[in-house]
């Protein structure tokens, strides 16, 4: 837990440039003292800089370069209250897309154990966390195993997605923007994003703020397709102008 949480420290102050020793103790719910231990110790790679009262990131776009495989520990925090937020969308009786990615796999944990459920899914995190929810159905989809990215990929019959009624598709990004669309770097996840999104009822988009604004290499749906955009600061002012002229309903974590 302190190796997770040393990490997580030093994601965040890349992620905010500058921030206050009483902010840190405040986002990660620990003392002083074992906050100027962990600055310490991140201080000795040279990523960071100690200022007075706080500390300053020596990173640029740090979270752009970040691999897969770490990207869980990069806004953790902020990535779990998405995952709240989120499911307050889900029903009763529900069946439901649960996409790949790092901030969607946060969805299963608040889903109550009140609602029956059924997943479509080719997350493997999803999958491993809902297996033990008697309130959830899994379909597992795709024939290839991607490590890189935790997902299963290759679907052979598109028919599959023409069977089922997916009332609600909750889906994750690379990168988004107004003017660009929502976008991906892996062509065979695209595929499976680009088919749910064209089947499912619902649209819910999920990502953090250090997404917006930013490009990647496919778009697989416009912005304007969403129904929800759920996300972890407040964005930029003309979001909000996009979301009401398109109806999205744009939410975001009021705790930050």
């Amino acid at each position: 837990m302190k190796v997770k949480r040393i990490q997580a420290i030093e994601d965040y102050i890349h992620t905010q440039g500058t921030v206050s020793l009483d902010d840190l103790c405040d986002y990660f719910g620990v003392s002083k003292n074992t906050i100027r231990r962990d600055i310490n110790k991140i201080a000795e790679k040279n990523t960071i800089k100690k200022v007075y009262g706080g500390v300053v990131s020596l990173q640029e776009n740090v979270n752009e370069l970040l691999p897969f495989e770490n990207r869980d520990i990069t806004n953790h925090y902020e990535k779990e209250k998405i995952g709240e937020l989120a499911a307050r969308y889900i029903e009763d009786n529900d069946l439901i897309y649960v996409d790949s990615g790092t901030t969607t796999r946060y969805l299963v944990d608040h889903i109550p154990s009140t609602k029956n459920v059924t997943i479509i899914t080719n997350n493997l995190d999803v999958i491993n966390l809902a297996a033990d929810m008697e309130n959830i159905d899994i379909f597992v989809i795709g024939t290839t195993f991607k490590r890189k990215t935790k997902s299963f990929v290759g679907i052979e019959n598109w028919s599959f997605f023409q069977k089922y009624n997916v009332t609600k598709a909750f889906m994750a990004a690379t990168a988004f923007s107004a003017s660009h669309g929502v976008m991906n770097s892996d062509i065979l996840e695209y595929e499976v994003k680009k088919r749910m999104i064209e089947k499912a009822e619902k649209k819910i988009l999920m990502v953090d703020h250090t997404k917006t604004d930013k490009s990647a290499l496919l778009t697989y749906s416009s912005l304007a397709d969403f129904d929800v955009l759920i996300t972890s600061k407040e964005l930029p002012a003309h979001y909000d102008q996009y979301c009401r002229e398109n109806q999205i309903e744009l939410v975001y974590n009021t705790d930050n």
